[in-house]
């Protein structure tokens, strides 16, 4: 259970502030729809958070990275190995067609790759913190 609670503390921590900053910064979101937008993505962060981690967790075991560079692509294959499906059935429930789908995951993979290593580094190192670490 502590590990749940960690990995979700990391999860809406980090993607939070990041994606709070893109929607204000990049996307000019007002600051009531971007707190409206984060409000709404915390109950699937807590549903994905521990689910990630575990498989990251499971990925990096069978993967067993031991150089800086091996690190930073096995967190990024974790990473959109695991949240393209989620993202594309979330904006299936949302109604986006498949072209529509299309374009959205093409355009969030190039932020996927660049969040996933930062990501991987933050997660351990709460963990860590927690003394939860699986590594």
């Amino acid at each position: 259970m502590k590990s749940y609670f960690i990995d979700t503390a990391a999860t809406v921590t980090f993607f939070t502030v990041v994606a709070a900053l893109s929607e204000l910064l990049i996307a000019g979101m007002d600051p009531k729809q971007v707190l409206i937008a984060r409000l709404i993505m915390i109950p699937v962060m807590m549903a994905t958070a521990r689910p990630y981690g575990l498989w990251r967790d499971w990925f990096f075991s069978k993967t067993r990275p031991q150089r800086r560079i091996t690190n930073v692509v096995c967190d990024i294959i974790a990473f959109i190995t695991f949240q393209v499906p989620v993202y594309v059935v979330t904006l299936a429930l949302a109604g986006a067609t498949a072209s529509e789908i299309a374009a959205a995951v093409s355009a969030s993979i190039v932020f996927m790759i660049l969040l996933s290593r930062p990501f991987g580094i933050y997660l351990e190192a709460v963990r860590n913190w927690a003394r939860t670490s699986v590594r």
